[in-house]
């Protein structure tokens, strides 16, 4: 679910058009002074050894009681509590395994950001006291087995569940175990969105190294600074990773050509999720389901299903860290804060990624950060030098863009002058006490 309320194509005759489809993402471009920075914070909840929480008697009730205590409404599915919403467009969501999602509202400042993330993580601490909870901030669950992870009730997941791991080997890992941080921004044209995904998109590796903080899994070291990102590379190759029309051609109309001929997981039906059955949404304009053709709902919904490194809807949405701390998911959103919405940044930016791409493919660098971090080496040079750079141009341009917010980049600043990822700290934690509750309380949020 996003963070901004879906921007509504204007209403056409008759049905829907690859033409009034592309059209549609050229209406979502907003002028620079209504530009706003939007979030998502996914965080999982588990018991103090890490073993998982139920939905009955655990995920359900920490809903509940959360929609009783900070003011949300409750949102249903088939009975079951699912999520919960506010006027504001804030919403409380649950991934596949139970990780609990904040999509915030869009703010104008970082501090808009930060404020209302830090009301949600103390609502959270709040509510599990005294219930054997543990919120924990890592992109793996690290203890914990993906089989005896729980499902959510969801009509959605039903269908991942059985579709996914026949594309990739590591499908139910993601879904059920991973954790992520998100930041959404703004675009005034298909010029600038153009330019913010390719920055975006190039900077990947660099992302994923510098939030890498899934070493550890069923209690051990897996090889991986970020297990996450490895994992989302063994998901489904049509919708993740660096799809086509997510690349340094970007178009609006290159990317609806993708989104249109991505094999459909599912369409909604009187309520009900069915399996698409390798139905593309073309297919699905041209012939229709059960005698009905999607209308902007479906498409809206399909957009939901296709999980690349960056996704352009009304907004773009940066998806490549690692769940992290308080201080360092702020700092990811000021990372990205100043490098798209300051000019000048964003050039000095897109530099920076012209030269990452003299070295090997997309694939090939993202390998290499989920790998070891910020002490891979690309070209040459340790991802911790590139990042120096990265830091350094980021920093610019939220001086001039916030000048006010520019202190939450301190975190990630320090991060980069001594090279060290969160992984490198759970890695620590682990060779000093490797018991399950020694895990928990290393990541505990």
């Amino acid at each position: 679910m996003t963070t901004f309320a879906r921007s509504v194509i204007a209403a056409t005759e008759g049905p829907l058009t690859r033409q009034t489809l592309i059209e549609g993402f050229g209406r979502y471009g907003k002028p620079r002074e209504s530009w706003r920075i939007g979030a998502e914070f996914e965080r999982a909840v588990v018991r103090p050894d890490g073993h998982p929480v139920p939905y009955e008697g655990g995920i359900h009730d920490i809903l509940d009681r959360l929609a009783d205590t900070s003011n949300w409404t409750r949102l249903y599915e088939g009975g079951a509590l699912i999520a919960l919403s506010r006027p504001d467009s804030a919403h409380i969501t649950l991934e596949p395994g139970g990780q609990v999602e904040l999509s915030g509202a869009p703010h104008a400042t970082l501090t808009g950001v930060h404020d209302e993330m830090h009301e949600n993580r103390d609502a959270m601490l709040a509510l599990a006291q005294g219930h054997d909870l543990r919120w924990i901030a890592c992109g793996l669950t690290p203890v914990a087995a993906i089989e005896d992870i729980s499902w959510m009730p969801k009509g959605r997941y039903a269908v991942m569940r059985d579709y996914l791991p026949r594309k990739g080997s590591l499908a139910a890992a993601m879904m059920k175990g991973t954790c992520s941080v998100q930041a959404n921004f703004d675009y005034d044209s298909e010029e600038d969105c153009a330019r913010k995904v390719r920055l975006t998109a190039g900077l990947a590796p660099l992302t994923t190294a510098l939030f890498a903080n899934s070493p550890l899994h069923l209690g051990k070291p897996t090889g991986f600074m970020s297990y996450r990102g490895h994992i989302w590379r063994h998901t489904d190759p049509d919708r993740t990773g660096f799809p086509p029309g997510l690349r340094s051609d970007y178009s609006h109309e290159r990317w609806v050509d993708y989104l249109l001929d991505v094999p459909m997981m599912f369409v909604l039906q009187d309520g009900a999720y069915l399996p698409a059955n390798g139905l593309t949404f073309r297919d699905y304009m041209e012939r229709g389901v059960g005698g009905r053709l999607p209308d902007l709902d479906d498409w809206a919904l399909h957009q939901t299903s296709v999980f690349p490194e960056v996704r352009v809807k009304h907004t773009i949405e940066v998806r490549g860290a690692d769940c992290v701390g308080h201080d360092l998911a702020m700092a990811f959103c000021a990372l990205f804060t100043g490098l798209l919405y300051c000019r000048s940044a964003m050039a000095e930016g897109l530099s920076l990624v012209e030269e990452l791409e003299h070295h090997g493919t997309h694939a090939e660098r993202f390998a290499v950060a989920c790998k070891g971090g910020l002490d891979g080496f690309i070209g040459g040079r340790s991802l911790a030098d590139w990042a120096s750079d990265l830091g350094d141009i980021a920093d610019r341009g939220l001086l001039r863009c916030l000048p006010d917010d520019r202190f939450m980049l301190d975190p990630l600043l320090a991060r980069i002058e001594v090279g060290r990822s969160p992984a490198h700290d759970l890695l620590d934690a682990w060779h000093k006490n490797p018991s399950p509750l020694a895990i928990i309380r290393s990541v505990a949020y």
